[in-house]
């Protein structure tokens, strides 16, 4: 499949009103499904482990899960580190709903993020920012919000493995270079690898994960 192609088309993709009402209708049932929408993760994870890892030190440190779900990465982190104030954002409701107590919540879109300048010490997305639609505006947002110094973790699909689950339309997976030239536009430090859910399994080439410092 000539995946380049696929998703040039994607590049002056617009979340529109109407758009944006489906993406979050979608997620409002999926919020009832607890088997593919799980409330909690394990946190021997590496995906929970990494990102925890590059955010450091959570103790007196606001941090933002930016299309947070259920909050099942910030139920963990909440839970390793009480003292830290932890943030959750979703396109849905519905979704805020299973987000447990201690955790701060925000509705709304990755696009247009509720919050000032600098205002957390350090943002993740975890396979989210493939529903966001405008990827570019996305990114810029999360690098926005956090403060000068303050670090960035995002763990998607690798486009070059596009076809071997099934999406929503709207859905989009990235490339290395993608999505370390938009987090170059606004950090200092970028880098990029392949991961698997286990830290001793070989990675299968389907999520990356970038990792950036403002």
């Amino acid at each position: 499949m000539n995946w380049k192609r696929l998703f040039s088309k994607t590049d002056s993709a617009r979340l529109t009103p109407e758009l944006r009402a489906r993406i979050q209708a979608s997620f409002d049932e999926s919020s009832r499904n607890e088997e593919h929408f799980p409330s909690t993760i394990d946190p021997r994870i590496y995906h929970v482990k990494l990102i925890r890892e590059h955010l450091g030190d959570l103790r007196g440190k606001r941090v933002l899960d930016v299309g947070c779900g259920k909050g099942r990465f910030a139920r963990v982190f909440r839970e390793q580190e009480p003292e830290a104030e932890i943030w959750g954002l979703d396109i849905s409701e519905e979704m805020l709903r299973f987000v447990p107590a201690g955790i701060q919540t925000r509705a709304g879109s990755m696009t247009e993020l509720p919050f000032a300048d600098g205002f957390f010490d350090g943002a993740y997305a975890t396979e989210s920012l493939e529903h966001a639609v405008e990827i570019e505006k996305a990114v810029a947002e999360m690098c926005r919000v956090v403060k000068p110094g303050g670090r960035l973790a995002i763990i998607d699909k690798n486009a070059e493995q596009w076809g071997r689950l099934e999406t929503p339309e709207w859905e989009r997976w990235f490339t290395r270079k993608e999505l370390e030239r938009l987090l170059k536009m606004h950090c200092r430090e970028v880098s990029s690898r392949f991961i698997s859910y286990w830290e001793d399994v070989e990675p299968d080439g389907l999520f990356l994960a970038w990792l950036a410092v403002k």
